[in-house]
């Protein structure tokens, strides 16, 4: 029986160590590349085409999304498992419409990416349960109209987190990159998502929550 292959590609050595681990105790899995720089691995998708491929969707220096685009021109046939520290299920939604088959958070204990893993090679879509929760939580908050945060989209979560921190709206478009009248656009965006009247409402409503932005 052909073994199934594996690339992981993720920033942190140890985290592709133990993955990589848990995978070698499969006898029908194997893991043949692993790198933690997303240049270097689209030419190992290339040169591997491996079946199912960890992607971290912060590797450096590319960004995540770019990586997946150039390894699924690469190696079309390679099934990739979005990996990442964030649980907002609009990252998940991003990393699925673009072609992964699978998106788990670093909280996954390894039963479930085995879960994972049985699913994609099934040609299913897999989210991981924590992302699943959110996305329950989301859609009992719209139901009772209560304001949810993963409403809002990647720019707007960056602005709440500076806005967290205390910035100005100018210091916000410095460090962003943007002008003030974007990011005037952009909080004004937010409190109607959110349903809030003011800044002091948004950051109490922020404060609030556990989870983290």
């Amino acid at each position: 029986m052909n073994k199934t292959t594996f690339m992981i590609v993720d920033n942190y050595v140890f985290l592709r160590e133990a993955i990589s681990l848990f995978l070698h105790q499969t006898k029908n899995f194997s893991v043949i590349a692993q790198c933690g720089d997303g240049m270097l691995a689209i030419d190992l998708a290339r040169e591997n085409r491996p079946d199912i491929i960890f992607l971290d969707i912060n590797v450096l220096p590319m960004n995540g999304f770019d990586v997946m685009k150039s390894i699924r021109k690469n190696s079309p046939c390679s099934k990739i498992v979005g990996f990442s520290s964030l649980s907002q299920p609009i990252y998940a939604k991003k990393m699925i419409r673009h072609g992964a088959s699978a998106y788990l958070t670093k909280n996954t204990c390894m039963n479930e990416i085995g879960e994972a893993i049985d699913e994609v090679l099934k040609g299913k879509i897999y989210l991981c349960r924590e992302v699943k929760d959110i996305l329950s939580m989301q859609i009992l908050n719209e139901q009772e109209g209560i304001p949810d945060i993963n409403s809002l989209s990647e720019r707007e979560s960056q602005i709440i987190k500076l806005l967290k921190e205390g910035f100005s709206s100018k210091e916000i478009a410095t460090t962003l990159t943007i002008s003030c009248n974007t990011v005037e656009v952009h909080r004004s965006n937010i409190l109607k998502k959110l349903k809030l009247k003011n800044t002091v409402s948004l950051i109490r409503h922020i404060n609030s929550l556990a989870f983290e932005i």
